[in-house]
């Protein structure tokens, strides 16, 4: 379970960078708007506070055996937020902290056994509680970025790109697909990887991480490139069908 002590470490270090952007946040700043349209920076503060809290359910769910949904539903879910928002700087980094310390906790407290145990997000596929973390670092690494508040995709950890790379092609929407082919370059401008095959469209070429930004939203495709170049750059594909590739072994794959 060497993965899952990397992934956990990795967890660490995604919050602790979070927090310290949030700890620089005025009032003002929580205010103002994120890059999320129609959210501000509060809003995206407390959706990964309560994000945390959802996470603690579901491991909660994993160690006792009783389902605990993740949250109650979407509408409840998006009232919490909502509700939240607006709350000063102080407040709103206070309520981060002390979430994010309770998932910590329930990490650190879940017997072996329990990470192997299915549960289930407000979308399917369910999926073995390992992937809990992944799904956590996901939530941290992208809403980070929509802070707008500093930190960018060109700060992703690089295996943290290559994971969501991965879960991307695991995930890949192909009847629905915007391009037929990825290359993943170098920085010398080299091919290191290949993903063919995956439906109707142009190919394009990036760095990992311009290319896991666009994917994701969080970019227009600025230093995203068709191949061959003359085309504008589609919109992407729908991102994250589902909350986890389907089939996920019991205990993390090395590559995770």
């Amino acid at each position: 379970m060497t993965v899952l002590v990397t992934v956990q470490t990795e967890l660490a270090e995604a919050n602790a960078r979070l927090l310290a952007t949030a700890a620089t946040l005025t009032d003002a700043g929580v205010r103002a708007p994120s890059r999320l349209p129609g959210w501000t920076r509060g809003h995206v503060l407390t959706h990964l506070a309560r994000n945390a809290d959802s996470h603690v359910n579901l491991l909660t769910w994993a160690r006792t055996g009783v389902k605990t949904p993740q949250y109650p539903d979407a509408a409840t879910r998006d009232a919490q937020i909502e509700a939240g928002a607006a709350r000063p700087a102080a407040e709103q980094l206070a309520d981060l902290r002390d979430s994010v310390a309770c998932l910590d906790a329930t990490i650190r407290e879940l017997p072996a056994d329990a990470w192997r145990a299915q549960v289930g997000g407000m979308r399917p596929p369910p999926h073995p509680a390992w992937y809990c973390l992944v799904r956590r670092l996901r939530e941290v690494g992208m809403h980070h970025v929509d802070l707008d508040a500093g930190y960018g995709p060109a700060d992703w950890p690089e295996a943290f790109v290559a994971r969501e790379l991965r879960d991307c092609l695991r995930m890949w929407p192909r009847e629905r697909s915007t391009i037929s082919a990825v290359r993943l370059l170098t920085p010398d401008g080299e091919t290191a990887d290949e993903w063919r095959d995956l439906g109707a469209g142009p190919a394009v070429a990036g760095a990992p991480a311009d290319v896991l930004a666009w994917l994701t939203g969080r970019s227009a495709g600025e230093r995203v490139r068709v191949v061959p170049e003359g085309q504008p750059v589609p919109p992407p594909p729908p991102w994250l069908t589902g909350v986890a590739p389907a089939d996920l072994p019991a205990t993390p794959p090395e590559d995770y």
